[in-house]
Order: C-alpha cells, then sequence, then structure tokens
C-alpha cells in the first residue's frame, strides 16, 4: 500500500471519527437534555401544584373577604334607612324612654306658649312658636348630644385599639382585650364594649355585637374596625399588625381632623362676623334712635322689609354654613 493510499485511509477514518463524535453529541446531548427536563418537571410537579394551592386558597380568601364587605354594606344600608328615636337616644347615652322624651317635649312647648303669651303675644303666635319649640328644641338637644359621645368616642377609640394590639402581642386573647377595655377604659368606650363583654355572656358572636355597637355609633372608625375583625375571624391573618395598622389611620385622622379644624376658623369668624353684623347694627340704631326703626315695626311695608330681611339673612348664613361645613 503506497503513502497516498495511507494517507487517504486515514484522511477517512478522521472524517468518520468526527462524524460519529458530533453524531454523538446532538443525540447524546438532546437525550440528556431532555433527562433533565424531565427530572425538572418531576421535580417542580409538587411545588406547581402548592402555587396552584395557594392561588386556589387566596382566591378563597378573597372571595370570602368580598361576601363579608358586601354583607356588612347590605347591614349598614338597613341601619341607615331605619333610625328610629330609640336608636337616637341610645347614641345619644340617654337612659330615658320614648314616652318620657315626648313628655318632655310636650313641657317644653308648654312652657315656651305661656312665655310668648304672657310677652303679649296672640294665642296663634305663641301657640306656634310652642309647637316649634316642642317639635324642635328636644331633637336640637339631642343630636347635640349625640354629636358630643361620638366626638368623645372617636377621642378615645385608637387608645382601646392599641390595649387590643399590645394584649394580642402578649398572648391574650382578644376576649380579655374587651374585657379590660371595658372596665379600664374612659367613656363611652367603656360602656359600649361592656355591650359587648356582656353580650358574649349570652350567646351573642362578636360579628353582632360590633354591628350592635355600630349601630349606636355610625363612624367610620367603628365601620373599620368591624371590618378588620370580621375579616380577620374569617380568613385568619396577624389580628395585631391588622389593628395597628389601623390604629395610626385612626391617629391620623384625628390630626388631620385637627388641621381642617384650624384652618377653617378664619372662615368660620368671618362668617359669624358677617351674619352678626345686620342684626348688631340694627340693635345700635333701634337703642339710639328708636323713632327711626319703629317704622318697620308699625306699618305693613316695614313688616315686609323685616321678612324679607330674615328671609335672605337665613339663606345667606345657610350659604355660608355651607361654604364652611368641611366633611371629613
Amino acid at each position: 500500500m503506497d503513502r497516498t493510499t495511507l494517507m487517504i485511509f486515514g484522511i477517512a477514518i478522521l472524517a468518520a471519527l468526527c462524524i460519529a463524535a458530533v453524531g454523538f453529541v446532538l443525540v447524546g446531548g438532546k437525550t440528556e437534555s431532555q433527562k433533565r427536563v424531565a427530572r425538572v418537571a418531576r421535580g417542580s410537579g409538587p411545588r406547581l401544584q402548592a402555587m396552584e394551592g395557594d392561588v386556589d386558597n387566596s382566591e378563597k380568601r378573597r372571595k370570602q373577604m368580598q361576601e363579608t364587605l358586601k354583607g356588612l354594606e347590605e347591614k349598614q344600608q338597613e341601619q341607615k334607612k331605619r333610625i328610629s328615636l330609640t336608636t337616637r337616644i341610645e347614641r345619644a347615652g340617654l337612659e330615658i324612654t320614648t314616652r318620657t322624651f315626648y313628655i318632655a317635649s310636650a313641657i317644653a312647648g308648654l312652657v315656651a306658649t305661656f312665655i310668648l303669651m304672657l310677652g303679649g303675644f296672640s294665642l296663634v303666635i305663641s301657640a306656634l312658636g310652642g309647637f316649634a319649640v316642642a317639635f324642635g328644641l328636644p331633637r336640637w338637644v339631642l343630636s347635640w348630644l349625640i354629636t358630643r359621645r361620638q366626638k368623645a368616642f372617636v377621642d378615645e377609640f385608637a387608645n382601646a385599639i392599641d390595649v387590643i394590639v399590645r394584649g394580642v402581642k402578649s398572648g391574650l386573647p382578644v376576649n380579655d382585650c374587651l374585657r379590660l377595655i371595658a372596665t379600664e377604659a374612659a367613656e363611652p368606650v367603656r360602656s359600649e364594649f361592656q355591650g359587648i363583654v356582656e353580650g358574649q355572656k349570652v350567646g351573642v358572636t362578636l360579628e353582632q355585637s360590633l354591628s350592635r355597637i355600630y349601630e349606636r355609633m355610625p363612624l367610620a372608625e367603628v365601620n373599620f374596625f368591624q371590618i378588620v375583625l370580621a375579616i380577620q375571624q374569617k380568613s385568619g391573618g396577624n389580628l395585631s399588625e391588622a389593628l395597628g395598622n389601623l390604629s395610626k389611620v385612626l391617629r391620623d385622622r384625628k390630626k388631620m381632623r385637627a388641621k381642617i379644624q384650624a384652618m377653617s376658623q378664619e372662615a368660620k369668624a368671618s362668617a359669624a362676623i358677617i351674619g352678626a353684623l345686620p342684626p348688631g347694627v340694627m340693635m345700635m340704631i333701634y337703642m339710639t334712635s328708636p323713632d327711626y326703626m319703629g317704622v318697620l315695626f308699625s306699618t305693613t311695608a316695614g313688616n315686609m322689609i323685616i321678612v324679607g330681611g330674615l328671609t335672605w339673612m337665613g339663606i345667606g348664613i345657610l350659604v355660608m354654613r355651607k361654604m364652611i361645613d368641611f366633611k371629613f
């Protein structure tokens, strides 16, 4: 075999080896990669199932939260539709019956009628004035008491939530924290939480007790507290963290309310001065020149001017009150 034949034969063997090596790499690498993919797929199967399970649980919790919020909103809408006199008396913190309220209203009306008759007014005008007093004055006093009590509740409510947060972090159950608030907190928070504790003794659930509190205290702060506890009971979660965040929100709302009130004092003072200026000027002119002002009271045209002035003054006061009445 000559030298040329040996070279051709060697080149052919080397080419065959190269082709075999390339084929082995391609075929063997593909098989190995497939094996690795199969191993990863087998190993990630439980993970995928766990992830799918987490997604399902999150979806269930989301649906539970939506149903809870929907139920609370429906209850709140029903409570807003039917506000009875008994509920208003409870919101004011008064321990009287509706009968006592009506009797007090009638007595106030009779006293006002008697005073107007002593002042020289006719029987018709005195009766109308007494009816206005009997119908309006007790309800105005009731609204004022409700507003004062709700303000006191909001001022103390954040401290009560902090008591629950510290109690839960230290290992106390929620019921013990509620009992602590019912004995140590300031009024009216103490009396409201006493209703929760007494209700739990006779089998009333926490959700029902919170709904009862919201009925007596229709405040956004109480609504937040009710939603947090209702969702935590049904869906679970870190109660101390949720209530801690709620306490921070309530304190921020209180700061914002105080800031708004401070910024609106200038507008309120201006409205009070503008509203008091016309009757004040009228009183000074009447005291200095009674004959000049007497025409308004002794003639028909003067009476019409007084009625028109009072009407426009009332409209102006209502407009100014609407402008400075900030909702927060």
